[in-house]
């Protein structure tokens, strides 16, 4: 007899999240979906480290030190770690409101606000809130049904309200926000590192070399006879300037806790000259709190199981379950309940057995 088990398909909560993000290794990694420039970096990284290290590291560990090629190492494990931590990780993006959370919202906006006549354009959805002393507004999002938090923002290319929200970054294809806005900055600055360490034992690379055969037989030859060098330089030269100045620029939003969305937007700096209210006044207390803070968890809970409610399958009742592992046998015959009918009396009203014939009465019946 075999026995038939039903196995019920578990909808995790990644995969009916709204939002414009791709999700890999069953909801483990998020991304957005625009991801070509993030190869990019990938073959850029990862191109000219190998070339540095096939070439130049060995020749370099025997003329000078065998530390080079260990220490350039340390530099492109780190920025590499960093970089896949950036792009794989929750930046802080907010869950949108449930139906029953936005029409309650609605609700209260239209008790505080009032009827709004015909014609006229209704008032804007904003909450005040105090942070040291300082009213900070809330906006409200009509994509995601929520007032979002201070310092988050609705990034229009993965279509989500991000806690902290810096920018979105291509390079690295994900926004930079609150849960990962360390790793972003701490990957760009070895990044620089690494940039400025290949470029310059590059150049000492061309400098021992030409101690050899001259300086202008080791230009001529480089091109031709070197390619792998000449690509090198190209790369680190026209990758350092950007990189380093990116990292200088976040150093200043560091030092004085302020994110890339408020110094566009000027928020701190206007005309008005608002103080911030996240800034402690102290270089060190501020990038303390950025980089070495307590990191939140994720609030999208993206490996959840769905209720199968919500998943779109209804849940077999307890009689269903229970019959479906029965095993299958024939089924029924109905002439039979005509040829031999079901006795339904009950024990009260069956007559009483019978008392067995004595022997006597048995040798009389005889004769």
């Amino acid at each position: 007899m075999s026995v038939m088990v039903v196995r019920k398909k578990v909808t995790r909560k990644w995969e009916k999240l709204p939002g414009r993000n791709t999700f890999c290794c069953d909801g483990r990694v998020m991304m957005a979906r625009q991801k070509g420039i993030f190869y990019l970096t990938l073959f850029l990284i990862l191109g000219t480290c190998t070339l540095f290290f096939a070439f130049e590291c060995r020749y370099l560990a025997v003329q000078l030190s065998p530390a080079i090629p260990v220490f350039a190492a340390m530099l492109f494990l780190f920025s590499m770690a960093t970089l896949l931590r950036t792009s794989f990780s929750d930046p802080g993006v907010i869950p949108r409101a449930l139906p029953d959370e936005a029409a309650f919202i609605e609700m209260e906006i239209e008790a505080t606000n009032g009827a709004v006549p015909q014609g006229q354009r209704p008032p804007p959805r904003i909450k005040n809130f105090q942070i040291n002393n300082q009213i900070v507004k809330l906006k409200y999002c009509y994509t995601c049904k929520i007032f979002r938090p201070p310092r988050a923002s609705h990034c229009s290319i993965c279509d989500n309200c991000v806690e902290r929200f810096d920018h979105h970054c291509p390079w690295v294809g994900n926004c930079v926000g609150k849960r990962n806005y360390r790793y972003f900055y701490l990957f760009i600055l070895s990044l620089s590192l690494l940039t400025i360490y290949v470029f310059a034992f590059n150049i000492v690379y061309v400098a021992l070399k030409s101690l050899k055969i001259g300086f202008l037989e080791t230009l001529k030859e480089t091109p031709g006879t070197y390619p792998p060098l000449a690509v090198e330089v190209l790369i680190c030269f026209f990758t350092l300037w950007s990189v380093v100045g990116l990292t200088g620029f976040h150093t200043f939003l560091v030092a004085l806790n302020q994110t890339t969305n408020e110094d566009i937007k000027g928020s701190w700096t206007g005309k008005n000259r608002v103080q911030n209210p996240y800034s402690h006044g102290n270089i060190v207390k501020n990038c303390c709190e950025v980089l070495c803070g307590p990191l939140p968890p994720s609030v999208l809970d993206r490996r959840g199981i769905l209720p199968l409610e919500e998943s779109g399958s209804r849940p077999p009742s307890t009689q269903e379950a229970s019959t479906s592992l029965l095993p299958q046998g024939p089924a029924p015959i109905d002439h039979l309940s005509n040829e031999m009918p079901e006795d339904t009396s009950t024990p009260e009203e069956m007559p009483p057995p019978e008392p067995p014939e004595s022997p006597q009465e048995v040798m009389e019946a005889e004769k």
